[in-house]
């Protein structure tokens, strides 16, 4: 049952004086040193038994690191991503289970753990404190997580603020709500994930309570830059009390879309620590810091619990942590961390999927190129900190592979190229998905596909009654080779067992510049999410210097000096993509302001025309009635294109951010009004 909560005036954390938070110190006892960590964990979703033997892993890691108090991230028992599945009674019961299996392995040291719970009909968000070999509580999010990829709110109930119940577990019952929890010298409490991130955080609540340290266990997807963002809630949090902050996320691509880049940090008035690298191909990574705590006083707290646990002191003042890598700082960090963020979903896709490596239709052109790039730079990144070794144990539950000797030798087991021709590809798009293919040290194949286009249009120009021409029949012949491309890199494979990889970018899906069953075919669709602007800047880099600690990829030579085209109409056409639809700097400005920002054509016109300097108003207006007609009438084919990754707060994708209808009036009237 719920208790009301205490009836207190709500402040902000900077509406707090300074000597709040001294008058809870009780200088007569001295300050103790414990070591507080944030660990990262890569888990998957429903993987009860896997995540709760990872996390036993770190727990026995940190203990024999000396530490006390270790945060892990939300959700991390069950997985962030199950979906529907907190709604199932039966999962969250045997989750329940799991839970008192890692209680046994607590002994020593306290650890927060994420899990969904079930009180009455409702289902929480919550994170329960172990101690001691013991579940002390556990406490529920009070902020659900709901725009863009986050539904929370469709499975979780928000905790009421200031309230605590009892949750029956096996046999005895334990506290839950809003908790903090009696730890010696240290009083816990927590914000989970989007408490941290609303105007009306708890934090301010929790320091009024006593708090000294607050553990915020978080599931937070990666986007662009999202990591500066989180370090300034940190620091905003601490710069003005007496109260040090842990924060743990998740790592990987657990279910799906969600990439989570595995931030960690320790932090107080005076401390900093950050984890010494994102994107790890690791299982886990720990974090962990020496600080000093000085006992509080106590004041009355319905939800205060007392968990008889003190937190062993320190023995030593050595730290588990690493240098902050180079790529961070180097003014490149966009290029770096999609980069990396890429590479490390493709890998944890491919062995969740598992899928023996992934197929590639290498067109000769920037997207494909793109994409190959990217699986090499996985295997790289991969092999340089888990080495081939640990690669092939990673794989070795459903790839028949040996070890491989070699980086060379594992992307020629691992990525398949293929370059199809019809008689409208030219020799500069063969040779430069050669040298791809060879740069990336993929197993290539080059087929001439001529013959069944052709065959394709004889049978149906015989059922018609009529020959089929450019000028009548334009959009027909151009998507007939595409679509006649798509069951032989199909055939690859499901001969390799391996993932096909579709090679559309988001500019191409929000004009709807791509083949359904053509060159959108594929199980996963890895650049779906990135504009085609910074695509084409991103290859140029990696031409000429690429990520740290791998170099620059110089065979893109081919690819970038290239116009980008499809390459479906004859050569005399001179076809581009940017012929076809608009230049893509103007495309992607017209999809942020009409997607993101969500403007009406006549409130862009202005803005463009402001942007770029020189563009006449007719040619403008050309272009918004161009982009918002296309946008409209192919919405239908986004809600078809292959899963992809979330990288920014500009995703098309209608399962998990930018919902539109599949038939609408298209902005018709705002269009006439240009």
């Amino acid at each position: 049952m719920l208790l009301t909560r205490p009836d207190e005036t709500e402040k902000t954390i900077f509406q707090i004086l300074d000597q709040d938070a001294r008058s809870r110190q009780t200088m007569s006892q001295p300050a103790q040193s414990i070591r507080i960590a944030a660990g990262v964990l890569n888990q998957t979703a429903l993987d009860l038994s896997g995540n709760s033997t990872r996390i036993g892993q770190l727990i026995e890691r940190a203990r024999n690191q000396d530490v006390a108090v270790l945060c892990l991230p939300e959700l991390c028992l069950t997985g962030y991503g199950c979906e529907d599945m907190f709604l199932s009674g039966g999962f969250l019961d045997a989750a329940m289970e799991e839970l008192l299996r890692i209680e046994s392995g607590t002994n020593g040291i306290a650890v927060s753990v994420g899990i969904p719970f079930r009180l009455g009909e409702h289902v929480f968000n919550g994170v329960a404190l172990l101690a001691d070999g013991e579940l002390q509580g556990i406490v529920a999010k009070q902020n659900l997580a709901r725009d863009g990829l986050h539904y929370e709110p469709r499975w979780f109930t928000p905790w009421p603020e200031g309230r605590v119940g009892e949750l029956p577990v096996s046999g005895r019952s334990v506290p839950v709500g809003d908790l903090v929890f009696d730890l010696g010298p240290l009083r816990v409490g927590f914000e989970i994930c989007e408490d941290a991130w609303v105007d009306d955080r708890p934090l301010s609540r929790l320091l009024k309570r006593g708090t000294n340290l607050v553990l915020n266990p978080s599931a937070s997807h990666f986007a662009f830059g999202k990591n500066e963002v989180r370090k300034r809630l940190i620091k905003d949090a601490v710069s003005r009390q007496s109260v040090a902050y842990v924060y743990a996320n998740l790592l990987g691509n657990e279910a799906g879309r969600a990439i989570y880049d595995g931030d960690a940090y320790i932090a107080n008035q005076v401390e900093w620590v950050e984890s010494g690298g994102r994107f790890s191909f690791g299982e886990s990574g720990l974090t962990n810091k020496t600080l000093l705590f000085q006992p509080t006083q106590m004041p009355e707290d319905p939800g205060r619990v007392a968990t008889g646990f003190t937190p062993r002191q320190a023995s030593t003042s050595d730290e588990n942590t690493q240098a902050i890598p180079g790529w961070e700082t180097s003014g490149f960090k966009k290029e770096e961390e999609f980069s990396r963020a890429v590479a490390l979903g493709l890998f944890d896709y491919m062995r969740r999927s598992c899928s023996s490596g992934f197929v590639i239709s290498l067109s000769g052109g920037a997207d494909s190129a793109a994409v190959a790039c990217l699986c090499r730079l996985m295997f790289q990144f991969a092999v340089a900190e888990i080495g081939l070794d640990g690669i092939g144990q990673r794989l070795s539950s459903f790839n028949s592979m040996t070890v491989a000797e070699s980086v060379k030798e594992l992307c020629q087991r691992l990525i398949c190229t293929a370059y199809q021709s019809t008689e409208n590809s030219s020799q500069t798009t063969r040779d430069a998905a050669r040298a791809v293919a060879e740069g990336c040290e993929s197993t290539h194949h080059e087929l001439d596909i001529e013959f069944l286009v052709s065959g394709f249009r004889e049978q149906v120009a015989s059922a018609i009654g009529r020959e089929l021409t450019w000028e009548k029949d334009d959009i027909a012949l151009q998507n007939i080779q595409a679509r006649t491309r798509s069951p032989g890199i199909w055939m690859f494979a499901n001969l390799r067992n391996a993932l096909l990889l579709s090679t559309s970018n988001r500019s191409e899906a929000a004009v709807g510049y791509a083949t359904m069953d053509g060159d959108t075919s594929g199980g996963l669709a890895p650049i779906s999410g990135i504009d085609k602007a910074f695509l084409r800047h991103w290859l140029v880099w990696l031409e000429t210097r690429g990520p740290q600690g791998v170099g620059a990829f110089p065979f893109l030579e081919q690819v970038n000096q290239q116009q980008p085209t499809a390459e479906l109409r004859p050569a005399d056409k001179k076809q581009t993509d940017e012929e076809d639809l608009m230049p893509y700097p103007v495309l992607d400005f017209i999809e942020r302001a009409a997607v993101r920002d969500k403007l009406l054509p006549t409130e862009i016109l202005p803005l463009l025309t402001a942007e770029f300097d020189g563009v006449e108003r007719k040619q403008a207006v050309f272009w918004i009635r161009r982009f918002f007609r296309l946008w409209c009438r192919n919405q239908w084919k986004r809600e078809r294109y292959a899963p992809g990754f979330h990288l920014d707060d500009e995703s098309l994708d209608p399962k998990t951010w930018c919902r539109f209808p599949i038939l609408s009036g298209g902005f018709e009237d705002d269009l006439n009004a240009l």
